[in-house]
């Protein structure tokens, strides 16, 4: 597995930080919110989580819930802010500091697979589990998720080829790029219906050797 010790990579495992008990201000309602609806995704083999039952787990009326957010859509777009942001944030990071096209190819890869393993709510809205029965407008938002980290990965190995010398880097690099994006899925979508049991990240040094 690639180095997990530099910056990029151990700031994967901050999650949001629990707001304590007493009388929150505006925004910080906001993100009450959304932490306890992440915290309810994560219940292995759970349903779909309506508007009711977060109120009831928060201990508010349904009604103080669409005071901060007009729907239930706009509160899984939320979350899938966060998980853009952060993602996108680490990348910057792996681009500005790894100079080697593989290298950075294989900390993408990490990076995705311990955010996930560490944020397991976030994780079934990465591949969609929960979002089955919300807003298409989600399900793509989250495809073009993976079409952007897609185009990183294709840029990241294509610089990789043409350091090795291949006369069809383009090439290259697009199968690759897409093999990798299918295996962080299937790794994802794993944890996620294994009860999160089935942790992402196993053997993961082995894996990237193989599809390096």
């Amino acid at each position: 597995m690639p180095d997990s010790s530099s910056d990029a990579t151990d700031s994967t495992a901050t999650r949001p930080a629990e707001l304590p008990r007493k009388r929150l201000k505006p925004g910080e309602r906001r993100v009450q919110i959304l932490q306890t609806l992440a915290r309810m995704l994560e219940q292995p083999g759970a349903e779909r989580v309506t508007t009711a039952a977060l109120a009831a787990r928060l201990e508010v009326s349904e009604a103080a819930l669409y005071r901060h957010f007009a729907s239930k859509a706009q509160m899984f777009d939320g979350l899938i802010e966060f998980i853009e942001s952060s993602i996108f944030s680490l990348l910057n990071q792996i681009a500005e500091r790894e100079p080697s096209g593989l290298a950075q190819a294989q900390r993408i890869v990490a990076v995705l697979l311990q955010f996930g393993e560490r944020n397991p709510g976030m994780c079934r809205v990465m591949v969609g589990d929960a979002l089955v029965y919300e807003n298409e407008r989600l399900v793509a938002r989250m495809n073009q998720f993976f079409d952007k980290i897609e185009a990183a990965l294709r840029q990241a190995l294509r610089h990789a080829a043409e350091d090795s010398g291949s006369i069809t880097p383009t090439v290259e690099a697009q199968a690759q790029a897409s093999v990798l994006v299918s295996f962080v899925i299937g790794r994802l979508q794993r944890y996620a219906r294994s009860g999160f049991k089935r942790m992402p990240t196993e053997q993961l040094d082995a894996a990237l050797r193989m599809l390096g």
